[in-house]
């Protein structure tokens, strides 16, 4: 699908509010509501557009540190693959679990309410998922978030 500059800006619009409603957006790229709400649509159909979702602030649910883990599994294979994923996505402190290329097999994104919060779970949770084999931790200090690739 070829986007043009009002699609363009469109998805800048929802990338940066997705409560956005097609009358908001019509009015800031000069189309009529309806109009914006047939391009979204299209957008949505056409799978440029696959959800939208809030922002949670994690650190005001009490959820202060964020912790990426790098995990190179023991054993090799698909059965491996599978059963570490299965049961990394069922921790509920575990944010995304990214399958990667390099140093590691899989990337973690953790949140815990402290350090030791943290370490509870990696030594509860995480060192007791199948298949662990090394793991590195690199602690968050501060994000900056981009809204996505159209910036």
């Amino acid at each position: 699908m070829s986007l043009d500059t009002t699609d363009t800006a469109i998805l800048r619009l929802l990338a940066r509010d997705a409560t956005l409603g097609a009358a908001e957006i019509g009015r800031a790229v000069g189309l009529t509501q309806p109009a914006a709400w047939r391009r979204i649509r299209r957008l949505t159909d056409a799978g440029v557009i696959a959800g939208r979702r809030i922002v949670v602030d994690r650190a005001a649910l009490g959820f202060g540190v964020t912790v990426f883990l790098g995990i190179r599994l023991a054993a090799r294979g698909r059965p491996a693959l599978e059963d570490f994923e299965r049961a990394a996505i069922a921790i509920p402190e575990v944010q995304t679990v990214q399958h990667v290329l390099g140093r590691f097999d899989y990337r973690l994104r953790i949140v815990a309410r402290d350090i030791a919060d943290f370490e509870r779970v990696l030594r509860r949770r995480i060192m007791t998922l199948p298949g662990v084999g090394q793991v590195e931790a690199n602690v968050v200090l501060s994000e900056e978030r981009r809204p996505g690739p159209l910036g």
